[in-house]
């Protein structure tokens, strides 16, 4: 199952260097199920970085295909890449854009690390356009630590529970002995 990435649109108060603070809405994006689960997610996560309070005030699904990060890298850059592949019936090449989201320190080094990405892709692709992106930071369900075993049971609690439906004659009781009457 592949990841379902949003954007989460976050407006906080920030301080800067020099200690001034103004309000400012920044993306960050969430691996998550839902809507309700991004919502959730990216409650939880800000509340750990910012301690007065903040506003989410927009979730969208994001179109990036992959999330690579990179150590030693401190911002996001969106690639854009053209897989080739070839029609048989018309005879002509056909291109099919995907977007990966890759961090790096500048576009060649974004570069660089998507080309260290699409090494083991099959077909013939292009690389027409590599920008920096907004995200200001990525928050992804399993990060490969240990810490994220509870995580990991936390999301096949969520994917493995089902409301149980029992009908009333299923019970084996009558609906009056199920209802606690006060004799007094």
């Amino acid at each position: 199952m592949s990841a379902v990435w949003y954007e989460c649109k976050v407006k906080y108060r920030k301080t800067d260097d020099i200690g001034t603070q103004k309000v400012t809405t920044e993306p960050y994006l969430v691996d998550a199920i839902s809507y309700t689960e991004a919502e959730s997610r990216i409650n939880e996560e800000m509340a750990a970085y910012v301690s007065e309070e903040f506003k989410i005030t927009n979730i969208k699904v994001a179109n990036y295909a992959e999330i690579h990060p990179f150590e030693n890298a401190d911002r996001w850059f969106k690639s854009k890449v053209s897989l080739i592949a070839f029609d048989e019936e018309s005879g002509k090449e056909r291109k099919t854009n995907m977007y990966l989201l890759v961090q790096a320190n500048d576009v060649k080094e974004a570069y660089d690390n998507t080309i260290s990405v699409m090494k083991n892709t099959m077909g013939d692709y292009t690389i027409p356009a590599i920008s920096e992106s907004p995200i200001m930071d990525v928050f992804p369900y399993f990060s490969g630590e240990e810490g994220d075993l509870e995580q990991i049971e936390r999301f096949n609690a969520l994917k493995g529970s089902k409301p149980e439906l029992v009908a009333v004659g299923d019970m084996g009781e009558n609906v009056e002995d199920l209802v606690e009457t006060d004799s007094e």
